[in-house]
C-alpha cells in the first residue's frame, strides 16, 4: 500500500512539474489541479506505453515509473530559479466553493466501493450495476499481464473496444501489491481534485469572476431540473426519494426524468466519465488561453496533456475535437493570418491525429465501425418512444430535465461577450451531434456529450444570473432572487445526493470472497470459466478471469455479438457434453446460487466425470482438464 501511494505520488509529482512549466504565470490554485490532471495522463500512458513491449507486468509499471522520475528530474533540473507562484486573491473561494463536494464524493466513495461490512462488501445505489465491470476489468488486465487486452466477458475472443485506459490506471496498484479497494480509489481522489478545480478555475478564467465560477460550480454539479415536483404530491412519495431504487428527482424514468446528478450518477460509478473528465476541463481550460486568449505556446502542453484521452474517455476526446474546431474557427475569423498563429494548431492537430489514430484503430474506433448498433442515426436522445414519436414535447423534455439552466440559455447566450459564445458554439456543436448521431448502443450514454454542453452553459447562465442580481441595489433582494433561483436550479440534486448518501446494498457475501479469492490463488491466469451471465458473479468481478459470456447489460452495449456465447453457455450448463467443453476451452465449472437460479443445470453429469476443484457452503466447481 505504501509503494503504491508513493507511486502515484511519483506521477503526481511529475504532473505537477509538467503544469508549473505550462503556466509559469499560474498561482497554486491553477498548478494543483492542473497537476493531477498531467498526473493522471501520465499514469494512464506510461505504464501503458512501456506494457507494449512487455505486457502488463511488474516491469512495465516500474519502467512507467522510472519514466516519472526521470520526467520530474527533468523538470527540476530545467526549472530552478523560475518565479515563485503568482498570488492569487480568489484561492479561498475555489477551495471554499469545492470543499464540501469534495467531502461528500470522498464520503460516498467510502461507502460505494468494497466497503466492507461483516465480512459482507456493500455498495451504494449507483454503484451497484457498473462497479463490478470495472472492478473485473482491472483485475483481469492486472493479473493477465495481457496488452493490448482481449473481452474478457466473451470467452477472451474478442477486440477490448471499451476505453481500457481507465481501467489500467488502477490496475498498476493491483501489480504493486495493493489490494482491491485500494487500487480501485487510489488515483480517484487525484482525478475529483483535477475535476472540480479545473471547472472552476477554467470557469474563472471564462468569466472572470471567482463568484461566477462557484454559482457556474454548483449549477453543474449539483444542478437539476424540476423532477423534485413529481415527489411533492404526498409524504409517501417524498419518502421514495431515499428507500427507492433509481426513483430520484434526477432519474425518474416513469416521468421521462434522465438527466442525472454528475457526480453521484456520473463520476462516482463511471471511471470513464470521471478520468476522461479529469483531463477534459484541464485540456479545455488550456484550450481557452491558447485558442480564445492567444497564448500559442500552450499548444504543446496541450498536446501532451491529451494524448491518452481517447482511451480514457472517446466521449470527451470527441467533444475536445469539437471545442478545438470551435477555436479554430474562432482563429481564423479573429486573428490575423500569420504562420506565427496558424502553425500552431496545424502541430495540435498532427500530434493528435497521428497518436490518437494510432491508439484507436485496433480499439474503440474499430469497435465504433463494426460493433452491433455503433454508429447510427437517431433524433433526440432519449426522448422517442422507438417509433419516430416523441415521449415529450422536445422543449418540455429539456426543459424538466435541466430546469432553469435551460431555460435561460437563450438570455444567457445574448448577454456573453464574443469569445464566450465562440467557445460556447463549440458545445452548441456537441449538443447537436449528440442530438442527431449515436456512438454506441445505449442511446443514454450520449449524455456524455451532453453534459459539456451543460456545462458551458452553467457557465453563462451564471453569469446572466449575476449581472442580472447586481442591478438590484436592496442587498436582500438580490441575496433573495439568487436563493430562489439556487434553490430551484439545485434541489433536486440536493435530494439525489441524499438518496446515494443513505443507501446501501450487499453485493458479495464472503462466499463470493472466498471463491473470488481462492481463484486468485489457485487458477491459472488465462483459465476460461463457465458460470452465470450475472453482472455479481465473483469470477469476474472479483478475480478478473475469463468467463464464456457476460452480462447482457455490458456486452450489449458495447456492442458485442453474444448470441453464440450465450447460447453455449445455456447448452453447457444443461445439456453438457464433452465435445462442447473441449471446443470453448472451458477449465472450470462453476456451480452456485446464481447458476442454479438461472438454468435447469445437469450438475450430476460434471460430478460423474470431473474433480471437484473448490466447495464452499453454497458453491462448487469443477476442474475440467482433471478429468476421472
Amino acid at each position: 500500500m505504501l509503494f503504491s501511494i508513493a507511486y502515484l505520488a511519483l506521477f503526481l509529482a511529475a504532473g505537477l512539474g509538467l503544469a508549473r512549466r505550462a503556466v509559469p504565470d499560474g498561482a497554486s490554485a491553477v498548478v494543483l489541479p492542473l497537476g493531477c490532471g498531467f498526473g493522471i495522463s501520465l499514469l494512464a500512458a506510461l505504464p501503458a506505453a512501456f506494457a507494449l513491449v512487455c505486457g502488463f507486468t511488474l516491469r512495465a509499471v516500474l519502467l512507467g515509473g522510472a519514466g516519472a522520475a526521470l520526467l520530474c528530474a527533468v523538470l527540476v533540473f530545467t526549472g530552478r530559479g523560475h518565479a515563485r507562484f503568482a498570488k492569487d486573491p480568489d484561492r479561498g473561494a475555489m477551495w471554499l466553493c469545492l470543499l464540501p463536494l469534495l467531502a461528500v464524493t470522498l464520503y460516498l466513495l467510502h461507502t460505494h466501493v468494497l466497503h466492507a461490512i461483516n465480512g459482507t462488501l456493500h455498495t451504494g445505489q449507483s454503484c451497484y450495476g457498473d462497479m463490478p465491470m470495472h472492478l473485473g476489468f482491472i483485475e483481469y488486465i492486472a493479473q493477465s499481464g495481457q496488452f493490448p487486452p482481449q473481452y474478457p466477458l466473451l470467452a477472451g475472443a474478442h477486440r477490448f473496444g471499451y476505453p481500457f485506459l481507465c481501467e489500467t490506471v488502477s490496475s498498476v496498484f493491483r501489480v504493486l501489491g495493493a489490494g482491491r479497494r485500494a487500487a480501485y480509489l487510489l488515483p480517484m481522489v487525484p482525478a475529483c481534485i483535477s475535476v472540480y478545480g479545473m471547472f472552476w478555475q477554467l470557469a474563472r478564467r471564462v468569466l472572470g469572476s471567482a463568484g461566477k465560477a462557484s454559482l457556474a460550480f454548483y449549477l453543474f454539479f449539483m444542478g437539476s431540473g424540476f423532477g423534485f415536483v413529481y415527489f411533492l404530491k404526498d409524504a409517501e412519495a417524498f419518502k421514495s426519494i431515499f428507500t427507492g431504487f433509481y426513483t430520484t428527482p434526477t432519474n425518474y424514468t416513469a416521468q421521462n426524468i434522465v438527466w442525472v446528478n454528475p457526480v453521484v450518477d456520473l463520476l462516482i460509478p463511471q471511471r470513464a466519465t470521471l478520468f476522461g473528465w479529469c483531463v477534459l476541463f484541464a485540456a479545455l481550460y488550456l484550450l481557452w488561453r491558447f485558442a480564445l486568449e492567444g497564448e500559442r505556446r500552450l499548444w504543446v502542453w496541450l498536446a501532451v496533456l491529451v494524448l491518452p484521452l481517447p482511451l480514457l474517455q472517446t466521449h470527451s476526446a470527441l467533444a475536445l475535437v469539437l471545442l478545438c474546431l470551435a477555436g479554430g474557427l474562432y482563429t481564423l475569423a479573429c486573428r490575423p493570418h500569420t504562420a506565427q498563429v496558424l502553425l500552431p494548431w496545424l502541430g495540435l492537430a498532427a500530434v493528435c491525429g497521428v497518436c490518437w489514430l494510432a491508439e484507436m484503430s485496433g480499439t474503440v474506433l474499430a469497435q465504433s465501425l463494426d460493433g452491433a448498433n455503433m454508429l447510427r442515426l437517431h433524433f433526440n436522445w432519449v426522448n422517442g418512444n422507438g417509433d419516430g414519436t416523441l415521449k415529450d414535447p422536445w422543449l418540455w423534455f429539456y426543459g424538466k430535465n435541466i430546469g432553469l439552466v435551460f431555460l435561460l440559455l437563450v438570455p444567457a447566450v445574448w448577454h456573453a461577450d464574443t469569445r464566450q459564445r465562440w467557445l460556447y458554439g463549440g458545445g452548441a456543436a456537441t449538443w447537436l451531434l449528440a442530438e442527431l448521431v449515436v456512438f454506441q448502443p445505449n442511446n443514454y450514454d450520449n449524455n456524455k456529450l451532453l453534459f459539456l454542453w451543460h456545462a458551458l452553459g452553467c457557465m453563462l447562465v451564471a453569469q446572466l444570473l449575476i449581472d442580472w442580481a447586481k442591478r438590484l441595489r436592496v442587498p436582500a433582494v438580490r441575496a433573495a432572487l439568487l436563493g430562489v433561483c439556487c434553490f430551484a436550479g439545485m434541489f433536486g440534486s440536493v435530494l439525489t445526493v441524499g438518496r446515494e448518501a443513505v443507501s446501501d446494498y450487499q453485493q458479495w457475501d464472503a462466499e463470493d470472497i472466498a471463491l473470488a479469492d481462492h481463484i486468485s490463488e489457485n487458477a491459472e491466469s488465462d483459465a476460461l470459466f463457465l458460470t452465470s451471465d450475472s453482472h455479481l458473479t465473483p469470477v469476474f468481478a472479483l478475480a478478473g478471469r475469463h468467463i464464456v459470456c457476460g452480462s447482457a447489460s455490458w456486452v450489449y452495449f458495447h456492442g458485442m455479438d453474444y448470441g453464440a456465447e450465450y447460447a453455449a453457455m445455456q447448452a453447457m450448463y444443461e445439456e453438457p457434453d464433452e465435445t462442447a467443453l473441449e471446443v470453448w476451452g472451458v477449465d472450470y465449472v462453476v456451480f452456485d446460487s446464481s447458476v442454479a437460479a438461472k438454468f435447469d443445470a445437469d450438475e450430476a453429469w460434471y460430478k460423474e466425470r470431473y474433480l471437484v476443484w473448490y466447495e464452499g457452503s453454497t458453491c462448487r466447481v469443477y476442474k475440467i482438464i482433471d478429468a476421472t
